[in-house]
């Protein structure tokens, strides 16, 4: 079958029904790839700010939590008395208590000045400690123990033994102690920062 001149003619239309039928696919194919590379980029917009959501509120718990951690450990501390300013004249009466309850023949004691442990306070407060020496008369090694024991577990404070040395007494003392103890504690109390208000 050929296909002459006027025969065109009589399929422009049909040619003309056609091209336009593709052209209306190209439109309709380019527009739906450019929603769809919308849609694509607006989903890894939502995923990034979900992410970023996500981040943000794991930040918010952890910090709640250590927030929580810390108010209790405060709280913890505050009532075992180590927050606060030191209260010397009550440690001095209890050192005297339990050196009458030990029976420990002899005790003398000096107290040095406070100074702030820590140079950087966190939330206005830090770590202030006080040294202490003291020298005990023993009738034997376990009184050194129970007192040490009785004082840490006692005070209004964190006391920490940083040195003891005992040494053997000439007999014939006259307070019958066998032993003399020198130790060196430092006692340590959680106040407002050099500077602070004192509560």
């Amino acid at each position: 079958m050929k296909f002459e001149r006027r025969d065109f003619g009589k399929l422009q239309w049909q040619l003309l029904a056609a091209l336009g039928a593709l052209a209306i696919g190209f439109a309709f194919a380019y527009w739906t790839s450019t929603l769809s590379s919308a849609a694509r980029i607006e989903r890894n917009a939502a995923a990034s700010r979900k992410a970023a959501i996500e981040q943000t509120l794991g930040q918010v718990r952890t910090e709640e939590q250590e927030i929580k951690t810390r108010t209790q450990q405060f709280l913890e501390m505050d009532a075992s008395g180590i927050t606060g300013p030191e209260k010397r004249l009550d440690w001095m009466e209890m050192l005297r208590d339990i050196q009458r309850q030990l029976r420990i023949p002899g005790m003398t004691y000096e107290f040095g000045a406070q100074t702030q442990l820590d140079a950087n306070a966190v939330g206005g407060y830090a770590f202030h400690g006080s040294q202490l020496k003291i020298q005990l008369r023993l009738l034997h090694e376990e009184d050194l123990l129970n007192f040490l024991a009785r004082v840490q577990r006692q005070a209004k404070a964190m006391v920490l033994v940083r040195s003891c040395k005992i040494a053997r007494l000439p007999p014939g003392t006259a307070d019958a102690a066998q032993l003399s103890a020198d130790c060196v504690m430092e006692w340590i109390t959680l106040r407002p920062a050099s500077g602070g208000k004192q509560p």
